[in-house]
C-alpha cells in the first residue's frame, strides 16, 4: 500500500479481484507466466492510481481494494476490464479473464487494515464472478452516483454468499467493450436445475411417468425413445422436476437441438453447469473432472440432432463420475453400455375402467379450451372428441395441433377433415428452418424471419388480409380469394401471424398492426396490391349490399348498429378509392354510409371523402355517370347542411339538380328535389321552402315517384307544425305512413311518429304526443339513429314539461344537448320550439333545482337517457287521470310559445 494513500473510513466500498482459472493458466504458460501476472498487476495498478483507491492487498493474481468513492471503485472495475480487454497479450489463450466484486459497506481501518465483515462480504461477492464478469451488492448500487458513463447495472436477483445467512441482491456491470453473458453466479444457493417453465399443464401419462421414474432411479443412462411429437421431451422435463430433490448437485437441461456444430456439444453441457473454457484444455475435460465427484442428473434433449457427440458427452460423464446420471431424449438409441432404452406409447384413447375420459381426450379437452379462450367444448361435443384423438392415435403434438385447429372449426368439423390427418394437422408446415441470430434485431427482421416460413399459400394469404382493417370471418376470407382458405389461414394462426378469436357464431381472424402492415410491404412487392385491394373494395360493396337483406334475400330496415362493425373496412377501402382505385367505386360505398356519417356527427367525414372522390376523378380522368354524380352531390348537400355549411349545401344542391335533370331518372330527380327545400330552411326561407315542397310533392305525384319525395314530405310537415296548421299536417303525415312503411331505409328512423307527435304535442293531446314520441324514439334507438333520437328526446322532455313533471323534462334536455354536443348537432327547426319550453321547465323549477337536474342528465349516456325517456309513465296511468270517465272533457295544454324561429341544421 502506498504510504501516500490513506485507507478511507465510512462507508468503503471494498474490491476484489483476481484471475478465474490461474492455476491453469500458470501450468500452460509455465515461464511465462510471470510477466504475464506483471502485466496485469500494471494495468490494474494503473486504474487504481487514477480513481484514488487504496490497495490494501496483493496475492498472487488477487487483489483487495479500497475506495472512499462508490463510483470511483466501478469506474476502476470497468477501466481495468476494458484495458485488459484492449491489452495486445502473447496469445488468446494467454488473455487473463479477471473477476471483480464490489460491495459497500460501514468500516472503520485499524493499524492499517479492515477487521469488519462487510469486506468477507466483498469476498464472497468476487468468488461469485465468472472472469470478466463485475458484479456489486445492493449497497454499491445505493452508493454509486452518478454511475460511469455509458455503464448501467443489471439486476441478477438474490443469491444467499457462502458464510452469510441473508440473501444478497447481485448487480453485474454493464458497458459496451464488456462481456454481457455469463453463466449464473457461483454462490451457495446456485439453482438446483435450469429445467424449462411449462406454459401448459401436465395431462395424463401417470402410467409412464411411474415407469420412467423407476427406470431413471435403478440406471444411469436412461434413453427415451419416439418418434417426432410423441412427447418425449415433455415427459423427461415433468418427470425430471420430480428428482431435484434426490440430486443435491443439480438437475440441468440441456437442448441439443440447438446446437449447430458437433463439437459443441460438450461447450452446451459446460454452459449449463456454469463452466467456461480453460486454457489449453478441452471443454470436455474440464466437463468431466467438474462432474466427477457430483450427484447430478443431466437431461439430454433432442439427442438426434448431434446423436455421435451426445453419444461421446455421456459416456465421457458416465465414465468420469458414479455419482452422474443421464436421462436423454432421442428418435434412436446410443447402443452405450449399461444404456436403457424406453419407448414412449401414445397416449391412451380407450376411457380407463375406473370412469373418466382417457388421457388422449383429457389432452384434447385441456388444449380446446386453452385455445378458445378457456371455453371448454360443450359436452355435446364429446363423441366428436373420441373420434378425432382415435383418428390421431393418441401422438400428443398431433392432438395439441388438433386442438389449435379448434380455434377455427368445431370439433365436429375437425373430425370430418381427419381422413387426411397429415393434410389437416400439416398443411403448410413445409417451413425453411432460417438463422434465428438476427431475427428479433428490428420488427421487420422478427417479421421476415416468421414469414419465410410460410408456404407460399399461407404467404399469399397473409399478404391478401393485410386489406382488411379488423376481424374477419372464414367467409370474408374466402370470398376475397375465391376458394378454400382453411388451410393457410389456420397455419397463420399456429404461427401467431394471425389471432383468432372464437365466438358462438363463428370464429373471426385478425392482425396485430405491425403485422398488418409488414403483410401490406409485402403486398406491393409482390404487385398484388391493385387486385387485393379492388377485391377488398368489391368485398365492401357486397358487405353494404348483404346489410340491407333478410335471410330470404328480400329488404330489410335499414340499422345503422350493422354498419358500426364495417366502418373500419369501408374506410380502407374508401382510401383506395382515393388514392389508388376506382372514385366510381368509391362514390358507392360512399352512398351506404350516408346516413352513418349524418346521424354519428361525421358528415364532416362524408364532406372530406367525396371531396377526395372528385379530386380522384379529376386525377385519373375517370367518367361517373351522371345518375351517381348527381346522387353524390345531393348527398353532399345534405351532410354540408348537417355541419351548418348553409352556402356549400346550397351549391351542391344546386350542382345535384342540374346533373339530375340530365339522367331522365324520375326517381332520382324527386329525391334531389326534395332537398331543394332544406337549404332555405336553414336560410330561414320557410315560406319559399313550403312552396318548393308542395310543388315537389305535386310533381312527385305525376310522375308516380312519391316515394321518392319522401323528405319534401316530412319537410312540409315540419313547416305547417311551424306556422300551426296542425291538420293539414296531420293528414299529410297520415298519407305519408304507408309509404314510409314500405320504404326500409326511412322505416326505422319513424319519422312519421316523430313529427306526429309534435303535431299532438301542438294541440295538447298528451295521450297521442306520448305514444307517436315511444314509439319513434324506441324505434330510433333499435336502429341507430341517435342524432334523431336527440331530437325525439327532447319532444319527451317537452310531453313530459306539458304533463307535470318538470324535473324529467330538464334531465330530459340536459342529456339531449350533452348528446348533441358530442354529435357535433343541433336541432334544426325544432330548436326555438324546444328551447322555449326548456326556459319555462327552468322557470317553474327555479335556477338551482333546474341546474342540477340538467347536469345530471347531461352526465347520462344515449342509452341511459332513452331508457328514463321510455319508462316516463304513459297519461292513462298517471294520478287523476280522466281519460275515460263519462262526460269529462280531456284537458289541453297551454304552449309556451308562439311561432318558432329557424334554426340551422335541418338534414
Amino acid at each position: 500500500m502506498s504510504p501516500r494513500i490513506h485507507l478511507p473510513t465510512g462507508w468503503v466500498t471494498f474490491v476484489f479481484t483476481d484471475i478465474e482459472g490461474s492455476t491453469r493458466l500458470a501450468q500452460l504458460l509455465g515461464p511465462d507466466y510471470r510477466p504475464l501476472l506483471r502485466e496485469h498487476r500494471r494495468l490494474l495498478r494503473r486504474t487504481v492510481a487514477a480513481t484514488e483507491g487504496a490497495e490494501l492487498l496483493t496475492e498472487g493474481d488477487s487483489f483487495f481494494l479500497a475506495f472512499a468513492d462508490a463510483s470511483a471503485a466501478l469506474t476502476a472495475c470497468l477501466t481495468a476490464q476494458r484495458a485488459l480487454i484492449s491489452h495486445d497479450w502473447p496469445t488468446p489463450d494467454a488473455t487473463p479473464r479477471v473477476r471483480m466484486g464490489l460491495h459497500t459497506g460501514w468500516a472503520e481501518p485499524r493499524d492499517g487494515e479492515y477487521a469488519s465483515p462487510e469486506v468477507h462480504r466483498a469476498a464472497r461477492i468476487a468468488a461469485a464472478a465468472h472472469g470478466g464478469q463485475v458484479l456489486c451488492s445492493a449497497a454499491t448500487v445505493h452508493h454509486a452516483d452518478p454511475m460511469p458513463g455509458g455503464a448501467s447495472l443489471l439486476d441478477l436477483g438474490l443469491y444467499r454468499l457462502r458464510g452469510f445467512d441473508d440473501r444478497e441482491r447481485l448487480f453485474q456491470l454493464i458497458a459496451p467493450g464488456l462481456e454481457r453473458q455469463f453463466p449464473r453466479p457461483r454462490t451457495a444457493e446456485a439453482a438446483a436445475h435450469n429445467l424449462p417453465t411449462q406454459v401448459s399443464s401436465f395431462v395424463g401419462r401417470q402410467a409412464e411417468w411411474a415407469e420412467l421414474r423407476r427406470l431413471v432411479e435403478s440406471s444411469r443412462l436412461v434413453t427415451v425413445l419416439g418418434a417426432g411429437g410423441t412427447g418425449k421431451t415433455r415427459l423427461a422435463v415433468e418427470l425430471a422436476a420430480d428428482l431435484v430433490e434426490s440430486h443435491p448437485d443439480g438437475v440441468w437441461f440441456v437442448d441439443i437441438a440447438t446446437v449447430a456444430d458437433p463439437g459443441l456439444v460438450a461447450f452446451a453441457v459446460a454452459d449449463v453447469l456454469g463452466l467456461r473454457p480453460e486454457p489449453g484444455r478441452p471443454m470436455v475435460d474440464t466437463l468431466v473432472e467438474y462432474a466427477a465427484a457430483r450427484r447430478i442428473l443431466v437431461l439430454l434433449d433432442t439427442c438426434d440432432a448431434q446423436p455421435a457427440a451426445s453419444a461421446e458427452a455421456i459416456s465421457r460423464l458416465l465414465a468420469g463420475g458414479v455419482g452422474v446420471r443421464v436421462l436423454a431424449t432421442s428418435r434412436e438409441s446410443f447402443g452405450l453400455p449399461g444404456e436403457v432404452v424406453w419407448r414412449i406409447p401414445p397416449l391412451s384413447v380407450d376411457p380407463p375402467v375406473a370412469g373418466g375420459e382417457s388421457d388422449a381426450v383429457a389432452l384434447l379437452l385441456d388444449r380446446a379450451t386453452a385455445a378458445r379462450g378457456g371455453r371448454r367444448p360443450d359436452p355435446v361435443e364429446s363423441a366428436d372428441l373420441r373420434r378425432v384423438v382415435r383418428r390421431l392415435d393418441g401422438v400428443p403434438l398431433a392432438i395439441e395441433l388438433a386442438a389449435a385447429r379448434l380455434r377455427v372449426l368445431s370439433v365436429g368439423q375437425l373430425a370430418e377433415r381427419l381422413d387426411d390427418v397429415l393434410g389437416t394437422l400439416d398443411a403448410g408446415r413445409d417451413s425453411l428452418e432460417p438463422s434465428a441470430s438476427e431475427r428479433h434485431r428490428t420488427m421487420q427482421a422478427t417479421l421476415t424471419w416468421s414469414y419465410r416460413t410460410l408456404n407460399p399459400r399461407a404467404a399469399r394469404l397473409l399478404r391478401w388480409l393485410a386489406v382488411f382493417a379488423g376481424p374477419v370471418d372464414l367467409s370474408t376470407v374466402e370470398w376475397l380469394l375465391e376458394d378454400d382458405q382453411l388451410d393457410p389461414l389456420s397455419v397463420l394462426v399456429d404461427k401467431s401471424m394471425v389471432l383468432a378469436e372464437p365466438d358462438v357464431g363463428g370464429s373471426t381472424y385478425r392482425m396485430l398492426d405491425p403485422i398488418r402492415a409488414y403483410a401490406a410491404r409485402r403486398l406491393a412487392a409482390a404487385g398484388e396490391e391493385q387486385a387485393a385491394r379492388n377485391r377488398h373494395v368489391a368485398w365492401s360493396a357486397h358487405a353494404l349490399r348483404r346489410l340491407r337483406l333478410g335471410p330470404d334475400g328480400r329488404p330489410v330496415t335499414l340499422s345503422l348498429y350493422a354498419l358500426d362493425p364495417l366502418v373500419g373496412e369501408l374506410r380502407a377501402a374508401l382510401r383506395w378509392c382515393a388514392t389508388g382505385g376506382s372514385a366510381q367505386a368509391g362514390l358507392a360505398l360512399a352512398s351506404g354510409l350516408d346516413q352513418w356519417w349524418r346521424e354519428r356527427g361525421l358528415a364532416w367525414k362524408g364532406r372530406h371523402w367525396l371531396s377526395r372522390l372528385y379530386d380522384r376523378t379529376v386525377e385519373t380522368g375517370e367518367s361517373i355517370p351522371d345518375a351517381e354524380l348527381a346522387a353524390a352531390y345531393h348527398m353532399h348537400s345534405l351532410h354540408a347542411g348537417a355541419d351548418g355549411e348553409f352556402a356549400e349545401e346550397l351549391r351542391y344542391s344546386q350542382r345535384a339538380e342540374a346533373v339530375a335533370r340530365q339522367v331522365g331518372d324520375a326517381g332520382l330527380l324527386a329525391r334531389v328535389l326534395a332537398g331543394r327545400a332544406a337549404p332555405l330552411v336553414d336560410l330561414g326561407q320557410f315560406a319559399e321552402a313550403e312552396q318548393v315542397c308542395r310543388e315537389v310533392i305535386d310533381w312527385a305525384h305525376r310522375q308516380d315517384v312519391v316515394g321518392d319525395a319522401l323528405f319534401a314530405v316530412f319537410s312540409l310537415a315540419e313547416l305547417l307544425w311551424r306556422r300551426g296548421a296542425l291538420d293539414e299536417a296531420a293528414e299529410l303525415l297520415g298519407a305519408a305512413r304507408p309509404v314510409e312503411a314500405g320504404r326500409p331505409s326511412e322505416r326505422g328512423r319513424r319519422t312519421v311518429d316523430m313529427l306526429l307527435g309534435l303535431v299532438a304535442l301542438a294541440r295538447g293531446d298528451l295521450i297521442a304526443a306520448h305514444e307517436h314520441l315511444l314509439v319513434a324514439l324506441r324505434s330510433r334507438m333499435a336502429h341507430g339513429f341517435h342524432r334523431r333520437a336527440c331530437d325525439t328526446l327532447e319532444a319527451i322532455a317537452v310531453r313530459c314539461a306539458a304533463g307535470a313533471d318538470p324535473l324529467t323534462a330538464a334531465r330530459l334536455f340536459g342529456a339531449a344537448r350533452a348528446t348533441r354536443a358530442a354529435l357535433r348537432s343541433a336541432p334544426g327547426i325544432y330548436g326555438e320550439y324546444f328551447a322555449r319550453w326548456q326556459a319555462q321547465v327552468r322557470e317553474t323549477l327555479g335556477d338551482v333545482t333546474f341546474d342540477g337536474a340538467y347536469g345530471e342528465g347531461a352526465g347520462w349516456g344515449m342509452e341511459e337517457a332513452a331508457a328514463v325517456a321510455l319508462g316516463v309513465e304513459h297519461p292513462d296511468l298517471a294520478a287523476g287521470s280522466t281519460r275515460f270517465a263519462a262526460g269529462v272533457a280531456q284537458p289541453t295544454i297551454a304552449s309556451p310559445l308562439g311561432p318558432a324561429t329557424a334554426h340551422p341544421d335541418h338534414a
